[in-house]
């Protein structure tokens, strides 16, 4: 998502893309939906690529108008949708890969409970009323995982996910996105104030791991995980 200048549009400025469920379309297009804005079926892309400016790519394939003027009308601003025709354009290296310390995302299910008791626990300590569990979406990871002590992947310096072996290639540092609530766009103190009372250090507050993939395959709900 960019806007008219090629600039990245994202979430952390523009919560109202929380709302936004977007699933592939049997001929490689997007159905996307949005409370209060209706569906919209989106063909593939295709044309000719446009300048943007988004760290690490410089051209992509522009979306139908169609879904510009469905995005615009959400976000109240003008915007773009474009899609990555060819992911070798992107700027990648082996230690990262092409998006900030890795391309891939893991949360830990206990390490979310944990996190859940901490506000919990403050909350009493504020004599207010314990917010709900948060929702997993909020920290928008590509896997999650059971089983395992909390924050014990911290440690982890590789996994492998059923097939797929993976580099544990840094700690994730979480922004202001985290405190939008998913289903309601609202937003809250949470987790970042409990986040920085039990982990912060570095200047910076943690939850999750960043992955590399040594190898291709694909990631199932069931699969073993076993960390290195």
């Amino acid at each position: 998502m960019v806007d008219p200048l090629g600039e990245l549009i994202w979430v952390g400025e523009h919560p109202r893309l929380l709302s936004v469920s977007a699933t592939e379309t049997p001929e490689g297009g997007l159905h996307l939906s949005a409370k209060g804005l209706g569906e919209l079926k989106v063909p593939p892309a295709a044309g000719d690529t446009i300048s943007i400016s988004c760290s690490n790519l410089d051209r992509a394939v522009p979306a139908h108008a169609d879904a510009d003027e469905w995005f615009t009308r959400l976000l109240g601003r003008p915007a773009r949708l474009i899609w990555l025709d060819d992911p070798g354009r992107r700027t990648a290296t082996e230690e990262k890969g092409g998006l900030w310390d890795g391309p891939l995302l893991l949360v830990s299910r206990s390490s979310l409970q944990r996190l859940d008791d901490w506000i919990a626990e403050g909350a009493m300590e504020r004599q207010e009323h314990p917010p709900a569990p948060l929702d997993v979406a909020r920290f928008r990871p590509n896997a999650v995982i059971d089983g395992a002590e909390p924050f014990a992947e911290d440690a982890w310096t590789s996994v492998r996910i059923g097939g797929i072996d993976f580099r544990v290639s840094a700690l994730c540092d979480r922004c202001a996105a985290t405190t939008w609530d998913p289903a309601t766009q609202d937003r809250g103190k949470e987790p970042l104030r409990t986040l920085a009372r039990h982990r912060r250090w570095d200047g910076n507050t943690w939850f999750g791991i960043r992955l590399v993939p040594r190898n291709l395959g694909e990631l199932r709900v069931g699969d073993d995980v076993r960390p290195g």
